[in-house]
């Protein structure tokens, strides 16, 4: 994901549920946990997240996160980078805290 993301300014790392998530001035862009990807891809964008295969709805707690996608850790680059861009578009959209 570092390597997806790049370095540019207002990126941090951060650990965040059990595992390591990558934020954008605060707001959180994508993570791993367990091994799965997940992506915060925002309510708007998530159908679209959706209809990559390996890609489902975030539920940590059986209980759905929306705007949230988790992912199988070996996508193909082009799902990865799609899902990436969808992910920043979101967290550049919103008020950095």
């Amino acid at each position: 994901m570092r390597d997806d993301l790049g370095i540019g300014p207002g990126m941090a790392e951060k650990k965040m549920f059990g595992g390591l998530c990558f934020l954008l001035n605060g707001n959180m862009v994508c993570g791993v946990h367990k091994g799965e990807l997940m992506y915060r891809v925002g309510k708007a964008a998530e159908p679209d997240a959706l209809v990559y295969a390996g890609v489902r709805p975030l539920s940590f707690t059986g209980r759905r996160m929306g705007g949230i996608v988790e992912a199988d850790a070996d996508l193909p680059d082009s799902t990865r980078a799609a899902l990436t861009t969808m992910a920043l578009a979101h967290a550049a959209s919103l008020p950095a805290k």
